[in-house]
């Protein structure tokens, strides 16, 4: 009896080995689950670590971004503290700007010394007013102005033939304005021939719509363009609806194609408002050629107006 129990309570060398290899087996599962964790913690640490070189590089571009700029004359790099231009750039404006400042402090001397002054400058210690004659060689009389008895406008011929063809060919030929050394010019008033001949001289006029309209025939009539031009500008600025068609029937009558155009344009922008005008009835009785062209100009901005939409 008691050798039977004792065979059962003790175990066989076979159960004993399979026990091991289970034991071992266990171990060596437990060892791969141990590796497999800790190269899952490696990778992850790996992973943080390139997170946070990823970071740290951003960020070092960033503070490389806000430290430097670019020129935005030649495009090079430079600190942003230096905002605006480089060194080099902000040299060369400067030495540009004082170059520019020099040039234009040049022209103005040279302004001056081309410049004339004029006979009817009152201020000049040349002029007739003071003990120094001026020493004019022509006269201009306003033949058609309602005070004869007013002086005539004094110049000098070589003034005359420098400003304008017209004098020029007068002048040096055998006419008898060249003869007698008087000029008579018709149509004008005695202010706006003193402001013409002054204008010769100085390259200034005071301007109002007369007197701009005055000067404008002047200088077409004696091919004076550069007070031309100036007349038209100051035309075009006191351009308005009021005055629009006066301006536009001038402008045709002279020449003047800049304040032409500008009429005409603010004509044809308002023509729901053209025919209430008592200066449009005055006009389609006086001149309908250009009444027909105002609208033929209208016709024409609607047709492109038309086309482009």
């Amino acid at each position: 009896m008691r050798r039977r129990r004792c065979n059962q309570l003790v175990p066989s060398d076979s159960e004993t080995e399979s026990e091991s290899e289970s034991d071992a087996e266990t171990e060596s599962e437990s060892e791969s689950d141990t590796e497999t964790e800790s190269e899952s913690e490696s990778e992850s640490d790996a992973e943080t670590e390139s997170e946070s070189e990823s970071d740290a590089d951003t960020g070092s571009e960033s503070e490389s971004d806000a430290d430097t700029m670019r020129c935005i004359s030649c495009k090079e790099e430079y600190a942003a503290r230096n905002a605006g231009t480089c060194k080099e750039c902000s040299e060369e404006a400067s030495e540009t700007e004082e170059e520019l400042k020099r040039e234009i402090e040049h022209l103005k001397a040279k302004l001056a010394f081309l410049r004339f002054w004029s006979p009817l400058d009152l201020a000049h210690p040349g002029s007739p007013t003071s003990p120094c004659p001026v020493f004019p060689d022509v006269v201009l009389v306003a033949s058609d102005d309602d005070s004869p008895d007013l002086p005539p406008v004094p110049a000098h011929k070589a003034v005359l033939v420098n400003r304008s063809p017209v004098f020029k060919a007068m002048l040096e030929n055998d006419t008898e304005e060249s003869r007698s050394g008087t000029i008579k010019i018709s149509d004008v008033s005695r202010d706006a021939l003193r402001a013409f001949v002054n204008y010769l001289y100085t390259a200034e006029a005071g301007l109002d719509e007369q007197m701009a309209c005055d000067l404008l025939v002047l200088a077409e009539k004696y091919q004076v363009k550069l007070l031309k031009g100036f007349c038209e500008k100051f035309l075009v600025s006191n351009l308005n609806w009021d005055n629009s068609l006066l301006t536009y029937a001038f402008a045709h009558q002279h020449g003047a194609k800049l304040a032409l155009d500008a009429a005409l344009s603010l004509i044809t922008d308002n023509m729901d408002k053209l025919t209430k005008k008592e200066e449009y009835i005055e006009l389609v009785e006086t001149d309908a050629r250009l009444v027909v062209e105002i609208y033929e100009a209208y016709l024409s901005k609607q047709v492109n107006t038309l086309m482009k939409s």
